[in-house]
């Protein structure tokens, strides 16, 4: 009878410690299981670089894309917010709070090709993020960054998207022709409109005010955009190289 106890804790143990090892997977895992092969972007893959899980979609440049937006757990969250150029997120997203520019979106300090745009006449014509001002590079370590205008372009002209449902999320599914799959959740904030907006960490040198951004909407469409100013808060999925 003792020993049929016993066996009977030993297989409650191994049972409890399997459940605990399931729940704990998602988009954060250990940055010693990582590999270098690609799974699907809806998570539990095993491919990991910092301890963060990505998906190889077999893209002409190679680009990896993350499984999940910097600040969330699961593919379909939200996670945080970022104004392009700031690495924390915020309660309130604005001019008056932006960190580059003196009070308005005429007044940039940083990352502006335009005198007309810049403080008093300021310029510097930096047209790409810098890696300190890069929220998928500070919160994800070295090796990630956010995406530039044209990764974001190869990922929608090199798969087929479909609107899709995640756990009770609305988002867009990319699948590539590896089989390989990706999904983005509408990360507006609104609960009540299907739409999403990522940023890229490339300026729009026309109006250096606004930066593009990947946008996802109700109307099965999306591609890049440019509306709306820098200091408006947006998700990030960031990316890495292959090498």
């Amino acid at each position: 009878m003792k020993k049929s106890l016993r066996i009977i804790r030993k297989v409650s143990l191994v049972l409890l410690t399997a459940v605990a090892v399931i729940i704990a997977c998602g988009c954060t895992k250990d940055p010693d299981n990582g590999g270098n092969g690609g799974g699907n972007g809806g998570g539990n893959n095993g491919n990991t670089y910092n301890g963060h899980e990505y998906v190889d979609l077999g893209l002409p440049s190679g680009t990896l894309w993350a499984t999940c937006n910097v600040g969330a757990d699961t593919p379909e969250g939200f996670g945080d917010y970022f104004a392009w150029g700031e690495t924390t997120p915020k309660t309130t997203y604005e001019w008056a709070n932006y960190k580059y520019c003196n009070g308005g979106e005429n007044q940039l300090t940083k990352y502006c090709c335009d005198a007309n745009f810049g403080y008093n006449g300021f310029t510097d014509d930096l047209t790409t993020l810098q890696s300190t001002d890069d929220a998928a590079t500070a919160n994800w370590g070295s090796g990630w960054c956010m995406p530039t205008k044209e990764q974001w372009e190869e990922l929608k002209n090199n798969t087929v998207s479909t609107e899709q449902m995640m756990n009770g999320v609305s988002g867009r599914l990319f699948t590539s022709s590896n089989g390989k799959t990706l999904f983005l959740p509408a990360s507006s904030g609104n609960t009540h409109v299907y739409d999403g907006y990522y940023w890229s960490n490339s300026l729009y040198t026309e109006n250096p005010y606004r930066a593009w951004r990947f946008y996802i909407g109700p109307d099965g469409g999306c591609g890049m955009s440019y509306y709306g100013g820098r200091c408006l808060g947006r998700s990030v999925r960031p990316v890495r190289s292959a090498n």
